[in-house]
């Protein structure tokens, strides 16, 4: 596979990493008391929550690069389909054009 089929994948992978390095550093700071641990039982979906409010901007300024390429295959991808959509179109009505034609 190219690099331009790997974007998207790329991207996401990218994406997760940033989270998870995320959650953590924000564990080991909430396990020594320099971020709240949440209330009760809920430490673990807090740290996660904070994980993903700390990790969305920066995936948006880090993966700049990344998302415009994962943004190219995308667009790449759909325009190709949209191609064999209109050319399927065209090889139809000119089937049944002939169709109506022999009548």
């Amino acid at each position: 596979m190219t690099a331009d089929k790997l974007a998207t994948l790329r991207y996401t992978g990218m994406r997760l990493g940033i989270f998870a390095a995320c959650f953590v550093v924000l564990a080991a700071l909430s396990r020594f008391g320099l971020v709240p641990a949440g209330i009760g039982e809920s430490h673990i979906l807090w740290i996660m929550v904070l994980a993903i409010v700390v990790s969305a901007p920066l995936s948006y300024v880090v993966l700049r690069r990344q998302r415009d390429a994962m943004s190219a295959q995308i667009v790449g991808g759909v325009d190709r389909a949209r191609r064999k959509l209109n050319e399927n179109r065209s090889m139809e009505d000119a089937a049944d054009d002939a169709a109506r034609a022999q009548q």
